[in-house]
């Protein structure tokens, strides 16, 4: 007997941002796909991947936050990080053969001295295995075929970098960090080059992110929880659009500037230059977009559209906005 067709998934607006805790061995766009379904959303995209082998930290956008999830991509992130030292790897993770052994050879002054020179503007060659394009194809393309191409070394900021563990005995082969960074770090390359410092060599054996711009851990569900929620339930899990804005000004428009703004039309007033500014209206008080302004100008930069605007007013009260 065949079996019955599956139910189609009745999909929604849905507007807003879910805090997911992204589970080992799946990838960013797996797990965007079935919180979506979950949620049985319309529309969705995310704010920057994760590797599979890592985990924590990552914000899922839902309908109108779409339009401000690039912004995201420039906060800045805070890991922890476990390392293999004396180890080499091709991939600079657990997953790679292995290229070399070395002895621990480093005291723990060593080590403090060398994280000490790996704090601040650093410099960085991106690895072969990241999805970075070069002529178009990912890097890891390019590693899978055997191939190793010419890649610029990068500035990054390293913000914050230190041991948890520092009790251990030193002659230890595993060590774990707290990384705070900028964006465009690679926390593999780091491990390496720490390794490569003390002269030993190194890999990435965990990763797990732990806070991204003003997100942490302690606000995100994963999605066996939130699975376990009955649907409903599942939408209160959200934070609000403006959740991505945070770090904005706020400028509130009256009823006839905010139908202008929402036009595209530049708007006047006393306001200081500001280059990341929300626009909300006041009947009700709803996000209308994003903007900068110059000379006392109000210039559209990201807008909501009507129906975006009237969905959100539709859904019933969740998280606090950020406003």
């Amino acid at each position: 007997m065949a079996a019955a067709p599956r139910a189609r998934v009745q999909r929604r607006p849905v507007h807003g941002v879910l805090l997911l805790d992204k589970p080992l061995g799946c990838s960013s766009n797996d797990a965007l796909q079935k919180a979506k379904w979950l949620l049985r959303a319309e529309k969705a995209g995310h704010t920057g991947t994760l590797d599979p082998l890592a985990t924590g930290v990552l914000p899922l956008c839902f309908g109108a936050a779409t339009k401000f999830s690039q912004l995201h991509l420039d906060a800045d992130k805070t890991y922890l990080a476990r390392l293999r030292l004396g180890v080499r790897t091709r991939t600079g993770d657990a997953e790679g053969e292995v290229l070399s052994r070395r002895p621990l050879t480093h005291t723990a002054e060593d080590l403090q001295r060398v994280l000490a020179a790996f704090t601040g503007t650093i410099r960085q060659v991106p690895p072969m295995h990241s999805a970075l394009k070069k002529d178009g194809r990912a890097l890891y393309d390019y590693a899978r075929a055997g191939l190793e191409v010419e890649r610029e070394a990068r500035e990054v900021q390293i913000f914050e970098l230190s041991c948890l563990n520092p009790s251990v005995e030193w002659s230890s082969d595993a060590i774990e960090l707290r990384v705070t960074c900028s964006k465009g770090t690679y926390i593999r390359t780091l491990a390496e080059d720490i390794g490569e410092a003390l002269g030993c060599g190194a890999h990435l054996t965990a990763l797990r992110r732990v806070a991204t711009g003003g997100f942490s851990i302690g606000d995100c569900i994963t999605l066996e929880a939130l699975e376990a929620l009955p649907e409903e339930e599942r939408l209160a899990r959200l934070q609000p659009v403006d959740a991505l804005l945070a770090d904005h000004s706020r400028v509130t428009l009256a009823s006839d500037d905010a139908a202008r703004f929402l036009a595209g039309l530049r708007r006047r007033g006393a306001w200081p230059d500001a280059e990341r500014v929300a626009v909300y209206g006041t009947t009700p008080r709803t996000l209308l977009g994003t903007a900068q302004i110059r000379a006392g100008e109000l210039i559209a930069r990201r807008l909501l559209n009507p129906p975006e605007i009237e969905q959100i007013l539709q859904t019933p009260p969740r998280a606090t906005s950020a406003a």
